[in-house]
């Protein structure tokens, strides 16, 4: 399952299930670029990165905006040499009942978490066909992108979205032998699921950590997930292994959503 030597871009790898996605490519041997808003904290991921004996570098883009997408990945090219794998996970939650949601509300999080995997797939695919070679686009879906959650159903339909994206990316770039999957992930113990928490508790009343408990619990194998837990499908996706799986989108949520 070897991606040594690799070049892998990862997006929103600043923190959270990003930094374990960049951590896991780089312990496994690929070259990480990093990319986010939050140019400090990819420059503290990129120094793990190279305590590990990889290469890293950084690039400050907004995925929202395409022609920073672009850049970020001739960026990549430039800078390490090649370009293997894209990892469009950078994305934002929301939450809100559908009553209450705004058009600036709709217009942030498609911006981010629907524009950006788009001009990922497209600025991957145009560098993999311009260099003449094979490649892999792994997208962040969610198991809201399988169920549509309550007060989450915006971020759902993103989510949902990203799921059409990937499977359409996959029959058109399939003939240039560039596979398209997307992972799923569940209840994971970062910033962003903090941050869910206490708009739940904002919005039902409910005390803090009591909406992460609840489907916390709710999880078959008894515990919350982990970026690690992440980071080892996008490992598989990104490694050769992997070369006959495309179009999916992959659950990895310890047992919420069955498909």
């Amino acid at each position: 399952m070897s991606i040594d030597g690799k070049v892998v871009l990862v997006t929103g790898a600043g923190q959270g299930i990003g930094r374990g996605i960049a951590l896991r490519l780089a312990r496994d041997g690929a070259d990480v670029v990093l990319v986010d808003v939050k140019t400090d904290k990819i420059a503290l991921v990129a120094k793990e990165i190279e305590a590990l004996g990889r290469k890293a570098t950084t690039f400050t883009a907004d995925v929202s905006q395409r022609d920073e997408v672009y850049a970020a990945v001739d960026h990549a090219e430039k800078a390490l040499g090649g370009f293997d794998v894209m990892v469009n996970n950078a994305g934002i939650a929301q939450v809100k009942p559908l009553s209450a949601v705004l058009p600036e509300d709709l217009d942030r999080i498609f911006k981010i978490n629907v524009d950006g995997v788009l001009w990922g797939i497209q600025a991957a695919g145009a560098k993999f066909t311009k260099r003449g070679q094979k490649g892999k686009i792994i997208n962040a879906s969610s198991i809201a992108g399988h169920d549509g959650f309550a007060m989450l159903g915006i971020y759902s339909a993103t989510k949902f979205a990203v799921r059409a994206l990937t499977q359409a990316a996959a029959k058109e770039y399939a003939s240039a032998g560039i596979t398209v999957n997307a992972y799923c992930p569940g209840i994971v113990g970062t910033d962003m699921w903090v941050e869910i928490d206490e708009q739940f508790s904002e919005l039902t009343g409910a005390p803090k950590g009591e909406t992460y408990k609840k489907y916390v619990d709710g999880i078959a194998l008894g515990r919350a997930q982990t970026p690690d837990d992440v980071a080892a499908l996008i490992s598989f996706l990104a490694s050769p292994d992997s070369d006959y799986i495309t179009g999916q989108a992959i659950l990895t949520d310890g047992g919420i959503v069955y498909r």
